[in-house]
């Protein structure tokens, strides 16, 4: 029997928070600054003299440059120079294929970068780059996902450090053995990470540095993640990382796909070693970020159920395909959240990769959740529909007592709490029989969904508190807010750990000059984050008391957590949809949706309630608009904007609304609080596509549900 009771410690880095400002619905303290456009962003950094960088990307799809004719643009009036693979700077690092830019003239996707001009504007530059002749030698490319690639194999990993494949007893004996089971073929398409804010980097080099030190890189960087940007670029350039400084006080979306650099941010520095001393500023197009900046993967997803008489599982299968660029591989976790959502004594899950022409994959808010729950939550509606029992009582049936998984006891996981919950606010009890609701030209229909994130977040932040002449606590972490409420939510904490007002604390963050912070990602910012402020506020207090003096200053990291290998630590929730279907055009309408989620405590109502809107509205978008069509003839995306890559507007979903359950986890962390970044999206597009179903008694499988595939049907 596993012992759940946590050790005895006086001085313990996990007791819990009294929440004071914690828990208020504080405005953003950035929001005046964002909506005067004072907020400065990447791009908008005030510098002197600046140049500016218009990328030369391939036109093929694998091949190599044979010969770049530059000289049209070189003779055009306020063009500096002209990037190309034969005058680049050459990488002390290249162990990163998609970071190993202009260092050979091989062309691994169409769209790569093969070159650059640096021009004294933004429109010559760009105007320079169409004058720009290359000449290729074009070989031939694979492009297309197929179930029967013969070069799918298996990884040894899938995103981050998972398993590929897990097995458990013997789910083909229990799949021949079951009173009822489903076996069905999911699909999910490429999508692209389209945040506001184009990914952009303006990069300076310093190399009179007065000291006899080497150079110093600085880039303003639209990133998630400070440290990581300088951790990974400053071996490329041969630095060390204390030579690299990265600047992201205000991110304007990221989506994940800014978790990691990309090439963007080894062109803009190569730029600007070129023409050193004058800052270079590059900022990609909507178009360009479509081949440059991640994507998730397309997906084909077996899932095969068993249950008996009374619904409760046998076995759970879940086997999934996807794709991977033939230069770096990238491997989505899509069944990894199967194997611990529901009890079943049988259970296999399966990862293959076909390695191809592409982009490099990326990750995708809830990567690997978002696409894999879709096809677990859907198929559970069939099994529902089979056994002749309701969605909701289904996944009561089978709620584990424990982590299918590991073992561990969940420290606390409330699903059947927030489905009961979102039935009774949504009035589950009008859902009828398929098909079987009409108003008007209108087919009705409900649809639910589970959904479920995991609790990530381990050491690697750091956080400095000084006490200031003003009275005032500067509060010191690398932190990132691309948008989610960490300039707020941060500054909470800090006031609740050092007992203070909220306008005694000065939060500064966004700059890799500051103590490490990890990755703004996985829904796990606000607990590192969070989790060493207070570490480093307690810290304070034991070394300086009550009255510090000015000056008096502590840094602190974030402290190891016991209780993660003692528990399974999830958020989860249940998402509702209500759909209507006009039974002629096949148009699809969602007047209603709900999400109810158990995420621990929340910080900032306010702010988390934009959160969990959000996800859900990408949820919805990926349930019925979202879809990167590839042109496997020419190697590339073909919708690659806003007019042709369709995203919800606020007239697509009238009503949305979220809640939440007040239940701080005494496990997670000493605020109490889990994550809400990712779980909004989790489960959203199966609760659409039940609700389809619900409404047409038309079932489909493949993402996104458009009219053609129910008049089809």
């Amino acid at each position: 029997m596993t012992d759940t009771r946590r050790p005895s410690q006086s001085q313990d880095a996990l007791a819990p928070l009294e929440p004071r400002a914690i828990g208020t619905p504080l405005q953003r303290l950035d929001g005046r600054a964002k909506v005067t456009g004072t907020a400065t962003y990447a791009y908008e950094h005030a510098l002197s003299d600046p140049a500016y960088v218009y990328p030369l990307q391939a036109a093929v799809a694998r091949g190599r440059v044979v010969a770049i004719d530059a000289a049209p643009a070189e003779a055009l009036d306020g063009v500096l120079a002209v990037l190309t693979h034969h005058n680049a700077a050459r990488l002390a690092d290249t162990g990163d294929a998609e970071l190993a830019v202009l260092q050979s003239d091989e062309v691994a996707f169409r769209g790569q970068f093969i070159g650059a001009v640096i021009a004294e504007s933004p429109e010559t530059a760009r105007h320079a780059a169409s004058l720009v002749d290359v000449v290729y030698e074009q070989q031939l490319h694979d492009t297309e996902l197929r179930t029967d690639h013969p070069g799918l194999y298996k990884p040894e990993k899938v995103n981050p450090v998972f398993p590929a494949d897990t097995g458990e007893g013997d789910p083909d004996a229990a799949l021949a053995a079951a009173h009822v089971t489903v076996d069905a073929t999911y699909r999910t398409p490429m999508e692209h990470n389209n945040p506001m804010e184009p990914h952009t980097c303006v990069a300076v080099w310093e190399t009179d540095t007065h000291d006899g030190a080497a150079p110093r890189l600085t880039l303003y960087d639209s990133t998630q993640w400070a440290h990581g940007v300088r951790r990974t670029l400053a071996p490329l350039f041969g630095l060390e990382p204390e030579r690299v400084r990265v600047i992201a006080p205000h991110v304007g979306g990221g989506f994940g796909s800014k978790g990691l650099p990309h090439a963007h941010n080894v062109l803009a520095g190569l730029a600007a070693q070129l023409i050193a001393g004058r800052p270079v500023k590059l900022a990609l197009t909507r178009q360009q970020m479509f081949c440059l900046a991640g994507h998730r993967t397309p997906t084909v997803q077996r899932v095969r159920l068993a249950a008996g008489a009374d619904g409760r599982l046998t076995a759970i299968c879940h086997d999934v395909i996807e794709q991977t660029s033939r230069f770096k591989e990238f491997a989505e976790q899509t069944a990894v959240p199967t194997r611990m959502m529901y009890a079943a004594p049988h259970r296999r899950t399966s990862h293959r990769l076909a390695a191809l022409d592409v982009p490099v994959p990326s990750w995708m808010r809830a990567p690997g959740e978002a696409p894999g729950f879709f096809a677990t939550e859907v198929a559970m509606d069939e099994l529902a529909l089979a056994c002749g029992l309701d969605p909701i009582e289904l996944r009561v049936r089978n709620e584990p007592t424990t982590d299918p998984e590991s073992g561990k006891p969940w420290s606390g996981r409330h699903l059947i709490k927030c489905l009961r919950t979102g039935a009774d606010r949504f009035g589950w009890q009008r859902r009828g029989e398929p098909g079987t609701r009409r108003e008007g030209d209108w087919l009705v229909g409900l649809g639910v969904a589970s959904s479920t994130y995991p609790f990530y977040g381990g050491p690697g932040s750091v956080a400095e508190i000084e006490r200031r002449g003003d009275g005032r606590y500067a509060v010191r972490i690398a932190a990132v807010d691309l948008g989610t409420g960490a300039w707020t939510a941060l500054t909470q904490i800090a006031a609740d750990a050092l007992d203070c007002t909220i306008a005694a604390v000065d939060l500064q963050i966004g700059d890799s000059d500051l103590p490490a912070a990890t990755v703004a990602g996985g829904s796990a910012g606000t607990n590192s984050w969070g989790s060493t402020v207070v570490a480093a506020a307690r810290a304070f207090r034991a070394e300086h008391g009550d009255d510090a003096a000015a000056g008096a200053r502590t840094r602190s990291e974030m402290p190891a957590n016991p209780d993660l290998k003692r528990f399974a630590l999830h958020s989860f929730g249940a998402q509702f949809a209500e759909v209507r279907v006009n039974a002629d055009t096949g148009e699809i309408r969602v007047p209603r949706m709900l999400g109810v989620f158990a995420p621990g405590r929340v910080i900032n109502p306010r702010t988390a309630r934009s959160q969990f809107i959000g996800g859900m509205t990408m949820g919805l978008s990926m349930a019925l608009f979202e879809e990167s069509v590839f042109d496997h003839g020419t190697g590339h995306v073909v919708n690659h904007d806003f007019a042709q890559y369709h995203i919800p507007t606020s007239a697509d979903v009238c009503d949305i609304d979220a809640t939440w359950l007040d239940e701080p986890d005494p496990h997670a962390n000493p605020m109490g609080a889990k994550g809400i970044g990712e779980i909004g999206i989790v489960g959203s597009p199966a609760a659409v596509v039940n609700a389809v179903h619900n409404a047409t008694g038309i079932r489909v499988r493949d993402l996104p549900v458009t009219p053609d595939k129910l008049l089809r049907s």
